[in-house]
């Protein structure tokens, strides 16, 4: 019994992994919500400047200048959603490895043996 709770457990928590993974994607892929301004678009304006981008401003750090208030918040963004990203990746193996070490503890049993 106690093998097929640390199998639900672990599914939860691969559920939360992959949820925090696409959180991290989507956050990358669309870049922050800032006050903005670019040579196309001179008036300042709040919103996801880079959003039409498709993760390219990530390579081109002149675009993040774009983002005028606040102040670096590009950098802030790409650190955060970067170390989350990783993160989901780390939890999302565990506990896919956790599921199958279940699995095997419910069909296999324990390895002690009975006398």
């Amino acid at each position: 019994m106690q093998m097929f709770l640390s199998i639900g457990f672990a599914a939860a928590g691969a559920v939360g992994a992959i949820y925090s993974l696409s959180v991290a994607a989507l956050g990358l892929a669309n870049g922050p919500t800032c006050l903005w301004n670019n040579l196309e678009s001179p008036t300042l304006q709040w919103g996801t400047p880079f959003a039409s981008s498709n993760g390219s401003y990530l390579g081109d750090k002149a675009m993040w200048a774009w983002c005028r208030v606040p102040a670096n918040v590009v950098e802030f963004n790409v650190g955060l959603f970067s170390t989350l990203l990783v993160a989901a990746c780390i939890e999302l193996a565990l506990c896919l490895i956790q599921m199958v070490n279940g699995l095997f503890g419910c069909l296999c049993g324990t390895c002690g043996g009975k006398e």
